[in-house]
């Protein structure tokens, strides 16, 4: 059986292909593609923030509150800028 570890590593195998290819679409919002690749920060940030939990804590990363919050913000940042910047590109589209 495949570990959720594995299943997870192997899982941005894919995202990066998306990323590649909406990063070539001229119609991409840039702000919302910023967005999506700041959910690639989030997920930098959660790795080191996880192995912390569980090394000083003994738990894992949703059982420390302070630092599972302040790694979730970065995915906040991220779906804020997706949701504005295809808001902006709706705005956009409205007016012409």
């Amino acid at each position: 059986m495949i570990s959720k570890e594995t299943l997870f590593a192997l899982s941005l195998f894919p995202y990066l292909g998306f990323l590649w290819f909406i990063s070539r679409t001229p119609q991409m919002p840039r702000l919302a593609l910023y967005g999506f690749y700041c959910t690639l920060v989030f997920v930098a940030v959660t790795i080191p923030a996880g192995i912390y939990a569980q090394v000083h804590y003994g738990k894992s990363l949703a059982n420390v509150d302070w630092l599972h919050g302040s790694a979730e913000s970065f995915l906040t940042l991220a779906n804020i800028l997706i949701v504005l910047g295809f808001r902006q590109a709706v705005i956009h589209k409205s007016q012409e």
